[in-house]
């Protein structure tokens, strides 16, 4: 089973499996919390931070400002990160990355 897949088989829990990489946990926050603002966001946003200058951290920090609202935000950390934004709305966005990161 992938990562990704792992990420939507464990979404039950009350925590991501703690061997997921740092930016594979931040994207489980952000399906945990419905791709919505609140404190999943908030958790996932954290672990963002915490790893800035990770490729991988920064794009999901990138998704964490677009299902914010914040595109100018979104951008700036694509584009640190050598990326941009390419599905259609977040929920796109978020299997895209969860595919290439945690797959």
């Amino acid at each position: 089973m992938s990562n990704a897949d792992r990420i939507t088989a464990s979404l039950g829990s009350e925590a991501p499996p703690e061997d997921l990489p740092p930016a594979a946990q931040a994207l489980w926050w952000l399906a945990k919390g419905g791709l919505r603002r609140g404190p999943e966001w908030t958790r996932a946003h954290a672990i963002c931070q915490e790893g800035e200058g990770r490729r991988d951290q920064d794009r999901v920090h990138g998704l964490a400002h677009w299902i914010e609202g914040d595109l100018g935000n979104s951008d700036y950390w694509y584009r640190r990160a050598g990326d941009r934004r390419q599905g259609a709305d977040p929920g796109a966005e978020w299997s895209r990355l969860a595919a290439e990161i945690a797959g």
